[in-house]
């Protein structure tokens, strides 16, 4: 295995623990237990929305109104709870399913009228975000039952609970991705569309089901940071897509589609979640940090173009010596 090889397997692992290191020398209390759990309490909901993103960059799709599903799934909620007097555990499920349902919606925007990705779902992001201000008139929803609120903020023994409801998240994607048939049908899509039609394999369905299960992780994650704030708020998780989008690039999954894995988008939201923790306890500002985060995206959509084109360099030059 050659440098290049190494770092294109290794690379993200490296950058994790140069961060560590980095942070690690300039704050003393960088590598404590309590901020090492606190990191992963932070990610936690970004990691579990990239899973859902990861499904829809593997066929080479684009979801932008994340953030806005996830508010409108907390102020569903919500306002169920606290206005309606529902069960909170029947709110939640429906507020889910709700958020589930506007994927449905995008998913068959994007394959019946053929509307790009990123369009559509820059639609969604916006009509969603307004449906979160009319449910709630604009205002937060507050007076959630506390007996609620260790779903986003509670511990079993020291380990947080959104963490573990992340973890088990990554577990489930992983699973269906590297294990079924059903996983393969996403890197087929992202790989040649037109090769997995030809193949047998319903690009109309999957692409549906895409948008789908990115929602109903959407909407898991919408319940966590609802009670993690406490109230359902209009305003939540706003600009969230770019953190996930640069989490999930970074951990190696291609904007081009079929090319990634769960386990480099988990290496890739930690990466996110030590740059803010770390700038934060440097007391660096939050418009520096702004900017620290647009150039690890650059970056990181940056390595990814190189390596396509290298790729179908060294593609091309074994077709010649071939011929």
């Amino acid at each position: 295995m050659n440098s290049k090889q190494f770092f294109r397997k290794y690379g993200i692992l490296v950058v994790l623990v140069l961060l560590i290191l980095f942070f690690s020398a300039m704050t003393s209390s960088f590598l404590s237990v309590q901020n090492l759990f606190n990191i992963l309490r932070q990610v936690s909901i970004t990691g579990i929305v990239a899973v859902g993103m990861t499904y829809v960059l593997l066929t080479g799709g684009l979801d932008l109104s994340v953030g806005s599903l996830l508010a409108v799934t907390g102020v569903t909620a919500s306002m169920l709870i606290v206005k309606q007097n529902v069960n909170p555990w029947v709110a939640m499920l429906a507020a889910i399913l709700f958020t589930t349902l506007l994927g449905v919606v995008t998913g068959l925007i994007i394959q019946k009228i053929d509307l790009p990705p990123m369009i559509a779902t820059l639609g969604m992001m916006t009509i969603v975000r307004g449906l979160s201000f009319i449910i709630t008139g604009g205002l937060p929803v507050y007076g959630l039952p506390a007996a609620f609120a260790m779903i986003g903020q509670g511990y079993v023994w020291v380990i947080p609970i959104p963490v573990i409801i992340m973890v088990i998240v990554f577990i489930v994607g992983a699973f269906v991705l590297n294990k079924t048939y059903f996983g393969r049908y996403f890197y087929a899509m992202g790989g040649n569309q037109e090769a997995a039609r030809l193949a047998g394999v319903n690009v109309n369905r999957i692409k549906v089901a895409t948008y789908t299960i990115n929602a109903f992780l959407c909407g898991i994650a919408g319940i966590i940071l609802m009670f993690r704030i406490n109230s359902g708020q209009p305003t939540a998780a706003t600009g969230m897509e770019m953190d996930v989008i640069t989490a999930t690039v970074l951990g190696g999954v291609s904007l081009s589609g079929g090319e990634g894995r769960i386990t480099g988008v988990l290496v890739g939201c930690i990466i996110m979640g030590v740059l803010s923790n770390g700038l934060i306890i440097m007391n660096v500002g939050e418009y520096y940090q702004m900017v620290v985060k647009g150039l690890v995206l650059v970056l990181a959509v940056s390595f990814d173009k190189i390596s396509q084109r290298n790729t179908m360099k060294n593609v091309s030059m074994k077709t010649v010596k071939a011929v």
